[in-house]
């Protein structure tokens, strides 16, 4: 089966950590917004009547449109072992993209915090107060749970020696940071010395240094959730 992902075509954004998990599973699909007429089909898909997701990113598997990066995750990992196989596993991996994607939306509020309705140079005072609170409280709090994981359970892992689309979501938001904010994530690192090996064990497996390499990858820029503003880096 050839899988049809549908998210915005110029920005890695939430699309991207579905991405990774089919790239390293070595799964066919087709970035289905990047082509010729793309857009217009995602949009069409999210008119339709029944049960059509409500924004991208969703993935059709088949008969099946599976809308939310983490449902959309959950449902690959155990296709493609990518998740644990026993359903305790199955949820405890969920749960965590789940945190993930609670964080995900913390790094996007830094530069839009009082909402994305409005342009970033309408809101610079309170993005760099709410930056300033983020990398005080919110960022030790998230990845010190992840690095407390890491070393709790004693693997090259978060749930051990196995790889899970929980990793690879991990592998990215240490990639955006470094990008959105390469002064304060310098300077953090020292905290985090598991997931940043973890970031390099990830982009060293065949199947993502290839991704990495290749024009499926699009670069991080300034539409997407991490962004580089330099009065927020200091």
């Amino acid at each position: 089966m050839k899988y049809e992902l549908y998210y915005w075509p110029e920005i890695q954004g939430r699309g991207e950590y579905v991405r990774l998990a089919l790239e390293e599973a070595g799964a066919a699909y087709v970035d289905v917004a990047r082509g010729a007429r793309g857009s217009s089909a995602m949009m069409k898909m999210m008119d339709a009547q029944g049960t059509p997701p409500f924004a991208p990113p969703f993935l059709k598997a088949g008969k099946l449109v599976i809308g939310q990066t983490a449902n959309i995750l959950l449902y690959l990992g155990s296709r493609h072992g990518l998740a644990p196989k026993t359903e305790a596993g199955k949820l405890w991996v969920h749960q965590l993209q789940l945190t993930i994607a609670d964080f995900v939306l913390e790094i996007h509020d830094t530069h839009h915090p009082l909402g994305p309705s409005m342009y970033y140079e309408d809101q610079k005072p309170a993005a760099k107060k709410r930056t300033a609170e983020f990398w005080d409280e919110r960022v030790p709090k998230y990845l010190g749970y992840f690095e407390q994981l890491l070393d709790g359970h004693g693997g090259a892992y978060v749930t051990g020696r196995k790889l899970t689309y929980v990793d690879l979501s991990l592998f990215q938001i240490v990639a955006g940071l470094r990008y959105a904010f390469p002064k304060r994530m310098k300077a953090f690192e020292e905290d985090i010395p598991g997931l940043v090996g973890l970031h390099d064990r990830i982009a060293a497996r065949p199947n993502i240094k290839a991704y990495l390499a290749s024009e499926r990858r699009i670069a991080f820029n300034e539409q997407g959730i991490f962004r580089r503003y330099k009065e927020l880096d200091n």
